[in-house]
């Protein structure tokens, strides 16, 4: 299992990237919805934070259910954000 650190660096790095590629959408992309934009990048902002907190909070008795329900979580709020991202896209 990776450290707490490497796994913070890591989910800051996805969401980070995530985070960039709305605002590129928002600044360069002609006729995209910027209220959408600005509130999927909110989503990004406050989903790091969350996750952030959940790993320093680990649940002492049962970690290993802990890191596989976290990564379930997080992959599936990635997908959602990716989703968005799209129809972001589409729209323009």
């Amino acid at each position: 299992m990776a450290s707490r650190r490497k796994l913070k660096k890591a989910i800051g790095y996805v969401l980070g990237e995530l985070l960039t590629e709305a605002m590129v959408f928002k600044a360069y992309i002609p006729n995209v919805d910027v209220e959408k934009a600005d509130l999927l990048m909110t989503k990004i902002i406050k989903t790091n934070d969350e996750f952030i907190k959940r790993i320093s909070h680990t649940e002492p008795g049962s970690v290993k259910l802990f890191y596989k329900k976290f990564g379930v979580d997080f992959n599936t709020v990635v997908n959602e954000i990716l989703e968005e991202l799209n129809d972001l896209n589409s729209q323009s």
